[in-house]
């Protein structure tokens, strides 16, 4: 059995398909971020980052409980675990590990700091908001060029780089993309949006309640490291 310490964000999403995907047993067990659950000390013990998600493998290497953090290695971690979704002739696994590392390193960040300075950050942030959203359309580019060649990410067959990349290209409207401009983006999308695996995983997500609506200023702060939580 797996623990998956979640709440709803794109990281979170990955782990929830990837594990339905897999069909592997696993428990959530919610962090509320809004309500500042990832900074107590038991949360803290399993992720010292304090962030979701997190999961506790019961069966883990040589049938003891293992933690692991940071989605990436999520994925990669239940793709070897099962055998699936990962290649195993070496070209392609790296091929599908460094497009894993294009959504860690760029994707994700871009998304995630566009987000960030257009709904949280407050008024005269322009620059920041151009910046972000200027890598996103290029990333979009570069997801779409690829994908008007070959089926998924990696060539004719769905991996953990389509995985990891889907719940944030996904976020279009978030992110004021313009996908008429990225019309095989949009083809992926809903082809994968229509599996059976991903169905049941944002059935799941979409009936996690947070406290992010209905969100202090102080909440807020705590979770940014803002304000009177800053440390610089």
């Amino acid at each position: 059995m797996i623990d998956l310490y979640a709440l709803t964000s794109p990281n979170v999403q990955k782990i929830f398909i990837m594990l339905e995907e897999c069909e592997l047993p696993y428990n959530t067990k919610l962090v509320d971020v809004w309500k500042a659950e990832q900074f107590t000390p038991e949360f803290t013990k399993l992720n010292p980052l304090q962030k979701v998600p997190a999961i506790v493998d019961h069966d883990g290497p040589s049938g003891k409980p293992y933690t692991l953090i940071e989605s990436g290695a999520i994925l990669m971690y239940l793709a070897e675990k099962t055998g699936k979704f990962i290649p195993h002739d070496p070209v392609k696994r790296y091929d599908v590990i460094q497009w894993l590392m294009v959504q860690m390193a760029n994707l994700g960040p871009m998304a995630g700091q566009a987000v960030h300075f257009s709904r949280f950050a407050g008024p005269g942030q322009d620059y920041a908001i151009s910046r972000y959203r200027t890598m996103l359309n290029k990333l979009y580019t570069v997801y779409d060029e690829r994908l008007s060649k070959q089926a998924y990410v990696i060539g004719d067959d769905y991996t953990i780089a389509d995985i990891a990349a889907f719940p944030w290209l996904r976020n279009f409207e978030l992110l004021n993309i313009d996908m008429n401009k990225y019309p095989h983006v949009k083809a992926w999308i809903d082809k994968i949006a229509a599996r059976d695996a991903v169905k049941r995983a944002y059935v799941k997500i979409g009936a996690i309640k947070s406290a992010r609506d209905n969100a202090t200023d102080d909440d807020k702060d705590r979770y940014f490291g803002r304000g009177k939580y800053a440390r610089a």
